[in-house]
């Protein structure tokens, strides 16, 4: 028993002591990928100086790395207002942002997670910029100056996130709604309009159709000077037989089986016409009776 030999154990604490050295060596560097920003912190106090892209040496087993995206981000904000005119005024915007990657550092020391940064920074400032672009119009201006609106929305609301390391690229408003009652007033004002329009037209047309009657009397009043000046006229006789003809052609009579014309063409008068189909229906009847 005295003479069995103790096995020799420095190969193995030699192997772990080697594992140990190579689990440290990885955990020493950190590698930051393109369109992300990382924040060094040492025994929980973040260190100044963001790590960019690239690879960086950290303190093994004592410090973490932070990593943040700091590509094109989307949120969608919704906010409330009451305009220049007190009509209140709902909409929601689509925040085009990124962070600046120089102010990560700071954003982990006062916000720590990008959903925070969401809703303690970016949601509370956008209602606030909407407010003040909202009270700067009545409600129809922000109808019908919407891309206004817009612009100075995304004046207040870029120079309100710059400060927090937010750079504000683009914004775009997705809905806008109106209170039931402002909603009831315009569809209402449209109606009234529409109706004022029709009686515009109504009244225009007639005063056109008043007018084409005045000139058709005018027209008639003249063919009728022209007509007595020729029947006073040599001739006038005759116009005044063919005048009759055509009036009676127009009552749709059927053609006459005599016509009777006096035979002095000086003193002629209208024709003398009558049906002789008629007259021989009126005879039999006579005899009938």
């Amino acid at each position: 028993m005295k003479n069995q030999s103790i096995p020799d154990l420095r190969p193995l604490i030699g192997g772990v002591i080697l594992a140990l050295l190579v689990i440290i060596g990885f955990n020493s560097f950190v590698i930051i990928n393109p369109g992300q920003a990382g924040v060094l912190s040492i025994l929980g106090k973040a260190r100044d100086g963001a790590l960019l892209e690239g690879i960086h040496f950290k303190p093994p087993l004592v410090s973490a790395v932070d990593i943040y995206d700091v590509t094109v981000q989307k949120f969608e904000v919704p906010a409330q207002s009451s305009t220049q005119d007190l009509q209140e005024l709902s909409a929601s915007f689509a925040i085009n942002f990124r962070l600046d990657p120089v102010q990560v550092v700071q954003i982990r020391r006062t916000q720590g997670t990008l959903e925070n940064l969401v809703s303690k920074v970016i949601a509370p400032q956008t209602q606030e910029s909407f407010k003040i672009a909202a009270a700067l119009r009545t409600v129809e201006e922000a109808i019908t100056e919407r891309a206004q609106l817009k612009k100075d929305f995304d004046i207040a609301l870029s120079s309100r996130l710059e400060k927090y390391g937010i750079i504000v690229l683009d914004t775009s408003v997705v809905d806008l709604t109106f209170s039931k009652e402002f909603a009831k007033s315009v569809e209402d004002k449209q109606i009234a309009e529409q109706r004022a329009r029709r009686a515009v037209y109504v009244a225009k047309e007639a005063e056109q159709q008043a007018k084409a009657d005045i000139n058709r009397a005018k027209g008639r009043a003249e063919a009728q000077r022209l007509l007595a000046e020729t029947l006073k006229a040599q001739g006038g006789e005759l116009v005044l037989q063919k005048e009759a003809i055509e009036a009676w052609r127009q009552g749709g009579a059927q053609m006459p089986k005599v016509l009777v014309i006096s035979g002095d063409s000086k003193n002629a008068s209208v024709p003398f016409i009558f049906n002789l189909e008629q007259l021989e229906q009126e005879e039999v009847k006579t005899g009938k009776s």
